[in-house]
């Protein structure tokens, strides 16, 4: 047998160990990827697990019960006290107006104002800044802000007194609270939501935009057809953030009014905070379930809404 033959004979397993061997490589790549993931991975998963899955398990476990003390199983019990509850009723209107106003309010003024400033608006900068501010003001800082302000002998009943000769009203205790904490909320908000706008209106290509000039579009149509489609994503986060600073709002009304404020700035967190100096840890327990779920709920429909924009745009 010639060399040649020879060759030829051991071509095919040259290739297929040359195969082999680039699997094996391949396989060893992959597990040294799937090694480095996990490893980055697990300490972020074990936290979730830790501060979060478990609570949930436990907090679900003691709505259950008839008492954090007496393990005894009570039914739905704790959540037909909770679901008849008017104060839990009554926090769960406010939360829900309060949300219905302030997240429209804070996602379409930081988009007017990115808007603006986005148009070449003269010391842009120093504007930017001033909205800017409310984001490292303390929360105590801000209530005495507000305290000043809006209290019975404060700022703004002294203006109206002097100017309009009106009476001095309590605003922290009367039918304008809510008004008062929504604006509060837009002025710690603005800002942080305006700077997202920015960002996004700075990737929305250029060429896109000077086509769309060039063939005679006005400002309005510009917006409507082609800014909107790229800032979609960016109104979807904006709207979901502000959604749950509107939830956290309570640590302002709680330093403004303490347990028990004016009737319509009773929040579910203040039911909650309630319940659990009350040592009602079962009442507690079911309201926050319940509270999850309700979130849980929101966020789909919006997560829905978003998805099917998102498909009705690219078609």
């Amino acid at each position: 047998m010639d060399k040649e033959a020879i060759n030829n004979n051991l071509k095919p397993h040259l290739r297929k160990a040359t195969a082999a061997e680039k699997r094996r490589a391949h396989n060893i790549r992959k597990i040294k990827e799937w090694g480095t993931f996990t490893a980055y991975l697990t300490p972020s998963f074990v936290g979730v697990l830790v501060f979060f899955f478990v609570p949930l398990l436990m907090l679900l476990k003691i709505s259950f019960q008839k008492s954090s003390a007496n393990t005894d199983f009570a039914g739905i019990t704790n959540y037909l006290r909770v679901l008849t509850n008017d104060a839990f009723i009554s926090a769960s209107k406010n939360t829900l107006t309060f949300a219905l106003l302030a997240v429209p309010l804070a996602v379409i003024l930081a988009l007017l104002l990115a808007l603006l400033l986005n148009s070449g608006l003269p010391g842009k900068s120093l504007f930017r800044s001033i909205l800017l501010n409310p984001m490292t003001v303390p929360v105590a800082s801000i209530v005495l802000i507000w305290q000043v302000f809006f209290s019975y002998n404060g700022v703004l009943n002294g203006l109206l007194g002097d100017l309009f000769g009106l009476k001095s009203t309590d605003w922290l205790k009367s039918d304008y609270a809510q008004v008062v904490i929504l604006l509060l909320f837009i002025w710690k908000n603005l800002g942080y939501n305006m700077v997202l706008f920015l960002a996004a209106l700075g990737n929305i290509p250029t060429e896109v935009i000077e086509s769309a000039k060039m063939d005679g579009a006005s400002a309005l149509k510009r917006f409507f057809s082609i800014k909107l489609y790229y800032l979609n994503s960016t109104i979807f986060f904006v709207g979901i953030m502000s959604l749950i600073n509107s939830f956290k709002i309570f640590r302002e009304v709680y330093l403004l009014t303490g347990d028990y404020p004016y009737e319509n700035l009773y929040m579910l967190q203040h039911f909650m905070n309630n319940a659990f100096t009350h040592l009602d840890y079962s009442k507690l327990s079911a309201g926050a379930i319940v509270m999850c779920v309700v979130m849980i709920g929101i966020l789909g429909v919006l997560f829905f809404v978003e998805s099917k924009t998102d498909s009705s745009v690219e078609e």
